[in-house]
């Protein structure tokens, strides 16, 4: 199950649209914000159907 949660860039502020994957179950992975190329962690916690998304700078 996909869903869509917005996000603010740790590095750069921009509001930025991240598509979530709910069937994998809890996440944690590194990706690029599409604006200023600076890798955000993203902690995805989830029991399928509702779901956390949290966002840091690499070294906080």
């Amino acid at each position: 199950m996909l869903e869509t949660q917005d996000y603010q860039c740790p590095y750069c502020g921009e509001l930025v649209e991240a598509v979530l994957d709910l069937s994998a179950g809890d996440q944690h992975y590194i990706e690029d914000c599409p604006v200023c190329c600076r890798p955000i962690v993203f902690l995805l916690e989830t029991d399928g159907q509702s779901w956390n998304l949290d966002v840091r700078g690499e070294n906080d």
